[in-house]
């Protein structure tokens, strides 16, 4: 799974990146700071499985969080890539808007930081605080998503609809394999066209309008976008999403502060602070500086008490759990929850919505799917077949025929 950092230059795009994954990158107030394509871990917190078992699990990637042990919180580890900022015509190759679109292609969900406080222009240059419309910088970064994705569609439609195709399984074959370079799926081709009740249609009977459509509904599925409204704590930034909150009623919205989280982040990896991504609070542990301070208690009282976190952590949260519908599984046995090193469950997988027994078996290893014999929920002890619907938490142990 990879989740896109996507925005406009300076819209802090590259603070929320470096908050999120503790990578250094360039981050500056002026435009395509970042050129080449920034690659790291974050993590998504799912509620970790110890605690039904009344042990403390110890993963080989991530961590956790054992504070409370009524309720351990698991970090499991998810790649963000920050791509260079988009502007307007980026789908012409405006900007390195060819280079943005293409280092995109293979993510499963965006996250868009938007400059919340409208403190700059729709190329990221810097402007007075409240001057430019964020509004704008939401639809035309998803217009020129689906531009780009119009464009590919046109630029092989006529190897496409050239063949008289009217078996609807063979026309999403066709699409499917034009697309398969962004990540379209033929599940998405699939339910865009019955969407569109043009199904029945020849291709070369579909109107540019109808293309256009296509185009959207294709975005909508395979590159779903979650807002993180940055720079919230800024005067016009409170005021903005409330208005990004109304615009858009059907998009998750969520107040942030990159710059916030970068701080925290930095001063509990300097042991300064004792803070975990997403946490609404921090405690100090070692000696500050007034200026230190000073940046802590505004932290304090403009971002966590206000918004009850930097955002940056819940934006990841969101767009896995929610926008995604991923799950947690873990992988288990009835007679012992250790591996070979004495570590409980060390390992936890995010699954797709819909997953089943045999899936998780092949998320694991090809052997397990094609050797598949059954499998155990850990919890229940209930023997569980390959079509066995997985659900959020599942702790699983699989018997397959060894090749």
């Amino acid at each position: 799974m990879q989740i896109g950092i996507v925005g406009k230059p300076s819209s802090g795009k590259s603070t929320f990146f470096s908050s999120a994954t503790l990578v250094d990158v360039a981050i500056a107030s002026y435009p395509f700071t970042t050129i080449e394509p920034n690659k790291g871990i974050g993590f998504v917190r799912v509620e970790d499985a110890g605690k039904y078992f009344g042990v403390v699990s110890n993963p080989r990637h991530g961590f956790l969080v054992n504070d409370d042990p009524k309720n351990p919180i698991r970090y499991v580890p998810v790649e963000l890539i920050d791509v260079a900022g988009l502007v307007p015509g980026a789908n012409e190759g405006k900007g390195l808007g060819n280079k943005f679109l293409n280092d995109l292609s293979s993510a499963d969900a965006l996250i868009h930081v938007v400059d919340a406080s409208g403190s700059t222009d729709a190329e990221g240059k810097e402007v007075p605080e409240g001057s430019h419309d964020p509004i704008e910088d939401i639809k035309f970064l998803e217009e020129e998503i689906e531009l780009w994705f119009l464009k590919i569609i046109e630029n092989n439609w006529v190897k496409t609809a050239r063949v008289m195709e009217k078996d609807f399984g063979k026309k999403v074959a066709q699409l499917g394999t034009a697309l398969a370079g962004v990540k379209i799926l033929p599940w998405h081709i699939e339910k865009a066209m019955r969407d569109m009740k043009i199904d029945e249609k020849l291709l070369t009977a579909w109107s540019p309008e109808e293309k256009r459509e296509f185009a959207h509904r294709c975005r909508v599925w395979s590159k779903p976008i979650l807002i993180a409204a940055n720079k919230c704590d800024l005067p016009s930034g409170e005021k903005n999403v409330k208005r990004m909150k109304e615009a858009f009623p059907n998009t998750h919205i969520v107040p942030c502060s990159a710059a916030s989280e970068l701080s925290l982040r930095k001063a509990a990896k300097a042991n300064i602070l004792k803070y975990y991504p997403g946490w609404n609070h921090f405690e100090i542990l070692g000696q500050l500086n007034e200026k230190q301070k000073a940046g802590i208690d505004t932290i304090q009282h403009n971002v966590l008490e206000k918004f009850g976190g930097t955002g940056v952590q819940e934006c990841i949260d969101t767009a896995v759990l929610k926008v995604l519908e991923y799950f947690p599984v873990f992988p288990g046995g009835t007679k012992g929850l250790q591996d070979s090193f004495g570590r409980y469950l060390p390992d936890c997988f995010l699954m797709a919505n819909s997953s089943k027994a045999i899936d998780f078996a092949y998320t694991l290893h090809t052997d397990m799917g094609d050797g598949f014999i059954r499998a155990i929920d850990v919890k229940t002890k209930q023997v569980i077949g390959r079509e066995h619907a997985l659900k959020y938490g599942d702790v699983i142990e699989l018997v397959f025929k060894k090749p």
